[in-house]
């Protein structure tokens, strides 16, 4: 439904672009404020959250269904109304999540960013350093927002994620633009990936961004290709109990996605849902015989299975308990949410190795996700 509302409201936009005498519209040439010589085009192929229409002097990006930006090389250049003008390439902005940040680190484009909300669960060692020495500087957590920090950073824009903390009105009073960045609520893996393209239009990397996914995407269909052709699909189940409750993804998750592309079958996956809370009975009677179990945590030390029986006695009734066929991932130990959203292809690989090994090398070191060896 979101596609569908873009597509008519870009059309219509078009629409007004042709009727328009724009600052060199229809040529490539370049405005005398450096505009480049040639527009590197956009194409949107899985991602939901955004659009995007070109013109010669302008780029429309429409994000959801309520924020539009104009991109322009030119402070002159005229903009449809409803739109907010951003001038690219910005050169200063604050990455509000690891996810956002994720596109930039794929894009070799650390020295753009010059605020974060906070580094745990960080490894990248350039954006530590660049954090301890001032580059970057951290401007508190959402909906505790340092407004020193924030303006310390001089950014043209600020990439945010709406959520139900919130905590932007302080940031609204400053007038620095605020860009949602939806990428977390792409229902497809590769969907999620490919907002690298939108961060690469803010940044003057559109060809990198094209040339990067292009590489992601070839790997990820490549390998799904494969695993689609397997004879037997074993199941899987994910998450765990926390609080009394068992958060479980849904079957719209990305998650239950990639687990399908990887020749798998998700015990959830008829749950019209990205997520949700069940008790831990429910879950045992959908997740009881389930080949394999996959959990990412943050736990302390060294995770193993008795540790996953002293977090909740009942989890050693599983099958997959049984057999040792948990799936595990450890954020202390492994840059997950630093870099995973711009990585689908090597998770996409993780679990093709665990359920179908023969598809992939012998020597094949995971990244991310291993079988719970104790």
């Amino acid at each position: 439904m979101m596609r569908k509302g873009f597509v008519i409201g870009m059309a219509a936009v078009a629409v007004l672009l042709s009727a328009c005498s724009w600052n060199g519209a229809g040529t490539n040439s370049a405005t005398d404020d450096g505009a480049k010589d040639s527009v590197v085009s956009i194409e949107v192929k899985y991602a939901t959250g955004f659009s995007v229409l070109d013109s010669a002097d302008v780029r429309l990006v429409d994000v959801g269904k309520r924020e539009h930006f104009a991109l322009v090389h030119s402070d002159n250049v005229a903009v449809p109304n409803g739109y907010t003008k951003v001038r690219v390439p910005i050169t200063n902005t604050i990455c509000m999540t690891s996810l956002q940040l994720s596109n930039f680190t794929i894009l070799d484009a650390h020295d753009v960013v010059k605020g974060l909300t906070g580094t745990k669960n960080l490894f990248n060692e350039d954006i530590l350093a660049r954090v301890k020495d001032g580059r970057i500087v951290k401007i508190g957590m959402e909906g505790n927002f340092d407004t020193e920090m924030v303006l310390a950073a001089n950014p043209q824009v600020i990439f945010i994620s709406p959520s139900k903390r919130g905590g932007y009105d302080a940031i609204k009073e400053t007038g620095i633009t605020l860009v949602p960045h939806l990428g977390y609520q792409e229902l497809d893996p590769l969907g999620q990936a490919e907002w690298i393209k939108f961060i690469g239009m803010f940044i003057g990397k559109e060809q990198e961004a094209n040339e990067v996914f292009a590489g992601i995407e070839s790997r990820y269909n490549e390998l799904k290709e494969k695993a689609s052709k397997v004879s037997a699909r074993p199941t899987v189940t994910s998450g765990e109990m926390h609080y009394g409750n068992w958060h479980a993804v849904g079957g719209k998750n990305y998650l239950a996605q990639i687990f399908r592309d990887a020749g798998a079958d998700y015990v959830l996956n008829d749950e019209e849902t990205s997520g949700e809370n069940l008790e831990f009975e429910k879950m045992y009677a959908l997740a009881a015989n389930a080949d394999y179990w996959r959990i990412l945590n943050s736990f302390p030390d060294e995770f193993s299975y008795e540790a996953l029986k002293a977090s909740e006695p009942r989890n050693e009734l599983f099958k997959a308990f049984k057999e040792r066929k948990v799936i595990y991932c450890n954020m202390k130990q492994t840059p997950y949410y630093e870099i995973s959203p711009v990585q689908p292809d090597v998770l996409l690989k993780d679990f093709v190795a665990i359920f179908h090994p023969e598809l992939v090398e012998p020597d094949y070191e995971p990244k991310y996700y291993k079988l719970l060896e104790k």
